[in-house]
């Protein structure tokens, strides 16, 4: 399946079926856009959602998605998310708000990383995006 012609998101029929993300995001051709780590600042720098995970969690997608917006793109271009995330089990809320962001049907090739802290104490998440633009 792809989300543009230019990539082919799959799972080869040799590696395990995924549940919430797709193994290869395969670049044919396009323009490439890395997004830093996104966390939960607000456009002031404030920190949205201390202690909250959801409440961060649409806070860094809203980042993503204005840094997408940046460059003419949205979520449909993300070919690749990198998620890292200090609260042990928390990636089921995680995906729970990414999904209201993404094409649930054909999910981005995802690594996430459980980590012991990020940049500051109330960061609870950040998330890297590879994104390619037709």
């Amino acid at each position: 399946m792809t989300n543009h012609r230019n990539v082919r998101l799959f799972d080869p029929a040799t590696i395990h079926k995924p549940t919430g993300y797709t193994h290869i995001a395969e670049v044919n051709s396009g323009r490439m856009v890395f997004i830093s780590g996104q966390v939960a600042l607000d456009v002031n720098g404030n920190i949205v959602g201390v202690g909250d995970l959801r409440a961060q969690a649409v806070q860094v997608f809203e980042n993503l998605k204005a840094a997408l917006e940046s460059v003419g793109a949205d979520f449909s271009s993300v070919v690749k998310f990198t998620y890292y995330i200090v609260e042990k089990n928390a990636l089921p809320i995680v995906r729970e708000v990414r999904n209201q962001y993404i094409n649930v049907d054909l999910p981005p090739a995802s690594t996430a990383v459980y980590v012991s802290e990020l940049a500051r104490a109330d960061f609870l998440l950040e998330i890297e995006a590879i994104a390619v633009i037709p």
